[in-house]
């Protein structure tokens, strides 16, 4: 897997866009539904998926904090966890890309846009998702749960990956799935376009704020000089 490229700290801030991955690049959402829907029941807790699903995106320790009961053992907290990410990597191999979401990124870096990746997941978790999505060649910076003391709804990714890019906030876009990413945007000032790629329907990331709802990225590229993001490359 080639190295991201390192942005030069002493250039001046360029526009840019912050991509989440899960749900927006890659088509995981519902993978990681099940993959939690197990981890709780091998726990002893029954969750239902609906549930579930509407809250990834969120950081782990968030979504198991929402489910379950505030009396609970939180001991075992750190055990669900882990299961549920044992339980995802079995579907790494067989990861994909949502549609047009390759071509999405290599549109936006031929429109001088910096593109990050600013996902909560970990890094063996991104590793894989960068290993399906084979753009690393496009890319300034990645961002990962480890780069962040809270994650989403929490701003904490988002932050590092405008450090990390070089960007200032009124310099860049993010595109997400989930209404995380449009209320983890807001705190920074930042703009949200939103794909209903991950689940959530559009009138749901509308009502959070969302400034464009696009079906996936083939959607948004295909309307991209009218996009956001458009605007935001001749803008540059």
């Amino acid at each position: 897997m080639t190295a991201p490229r390192t942005p030069d700290p002493s250039a001046p801030a360029r526009r840019g866009v912050l991509f989440d991955v899960d749900g927006t690049l890659i088509d995981s959402s519902y993978l990681h539904t099940v993959a939690w829907w197990h981890a709780f029941n091998q726990a002893g807790h029954d969750v239902p998926m609906h549930r579930i699903h509407r809250l990834i995106g969120m950081g782990s320790e968030q979504l198991i904090d929402e489910l379950l009961p505030a009396d609970r053992d939180r001991d075992e907290d750190d055990a669900i966890g882990a299961a549920h990410g044992a339980l995802f990597s079995v579907h790494w191999p067989g990861l994909k890309p949502t549609r047009g979401a390759a071509e999405l990124l290599r549109r936006c870096a031929d429109a001088g846009l910096v593109v990050v990746l600013a996902s909560s997941s970990n890094v063996t978790e991104v590793a894989a998702m960068r290993e399906a999505l084979g753009s690393d060649d496009l890319l300034a910076a990645v961002t990962t749960a480890t780069d962040a003391e809270q994650s989403k709804p929490a701003p904490d990714i988002f932050a590092a990956a405008l450090e990390t890019g070089n960007l200032r906030p009124e310099d860049a876009i993010v595109v997400g799935d989930a209404r995380w990413d449009v209320e983890s945007a807001w705190q920074l000032g930042l703009d949200a376009v939103c794909l209903t790629s991950g689940g959530i329907s559009e009138t749901e990331l509308r009502e959070a704020g969302a400034v464009a709802v696009y079906a996936d990225p083939q959607a948004l590229l295909d309307d991209f000089e009218n996009s956001p993001l458009g605007r935001l490359a001749d803008n540059g």
